[in-house]
């Protein structure tokens, strides 16, 4: 592993760390208020609608995970993840439809945040320096984790944001099958991410799930993003 210092670490944890909070922060609260005004009162009762990041911080996945991440690869991979804000479905108004609307409350915060970080890039030729540097690492930082946080809550797989929007809108005859993979689905998320590539490396043939299923659209979604702001060819 090269070698990361310090200073470099620091500076790499300052760039990251308020994107980061912010995209997480927002995508869980945004579930819990959603569900707040369908009926659901869980995630209220619970103090989890609310911008305070700490009631949304799981110690592995907002911590431990993506700090190790970041030391590992030299400050130039993240993953992680905040504690799922709870949801009682049966108490909502209109379950199956309501299921789809909190789903889709993360990450479309997300994309909302991502648009308003790709629109603050506009004011990085009035700062100078440091500081214009420093803003224009979190501005960028935010909409790239904001945008992949979406593309990977979306994946169509429970206990994911995408499968439980897929089990929302299919019948429930073929959905039923797809929702009892919530206690497993990401299990096999993390194996198609990272034990599968790692397999194929050792077998000689690429198996880069992330770049394919996330990374791409992730990139292509970010340009669309740049484009609909002012900053397109």
């Amino acid at each position: 592993m090269d070698s990361f210092p310090i200073d470099a670490l620091m500076y790499t944890i300052s760039i990251w760390a308020l994107p980061v909070l912010l995209a997480v922060t927002l995508h869980e609260a945004a579930h819990g208020w959603v569900a707040m005004k369908l009926g659901d009162p869980t995630a209220k009762l619970l103090g989890r609608v609310t911008f305070n990041p700490l009631k949304h911080i799981d110690k592995w996945g907002t911590i431990v995970i993506p700090a190790g991440m970041l030391i590992l690869s030299g400050g130039k991979m993240l993953f992680g993840f905040a504690k799922p804000v709870p949801v009682n479905f049966s108490k909502l108004r209109q379950p199956k439809r309501d299921m789809v609307l909190v789903a889709l409350a993360g990450p479309g915060i997300n994309l909302i945040m991502a648009i308003v970080a790709a629109a603050g890039l506009h004011v990085l030729p009035y700062l100078d320096g440091d500081v214009q540097a420093w803003i224009g690492y979190n501005l960028g930082n935010a909409l790239f984790i904001n945008v992949l946080l979406a593309i990977f809550n979306m994946l169509p797989l429970p206990p994911l944001d995408g499968g439980r929007v897929a089990v929302g809108l299919l019948p429930w005859s073929i959905g039923q099958y797809l929702a009892r993979l919530e206690r497993v689905g990401i299990f096999i998320v993390l194996f198609a991410i990272f034990l599968l590539p790692y397999i194929g490396g050792k077998i000689g043939v690429e198996l880069n799930v992330f770049g394919w299923l996330i990374l791409a659209p992730a990139n292509a979604l970010q340009d669309v993003i740049l484009t609909l702001v002012g900053f397109g060819a």
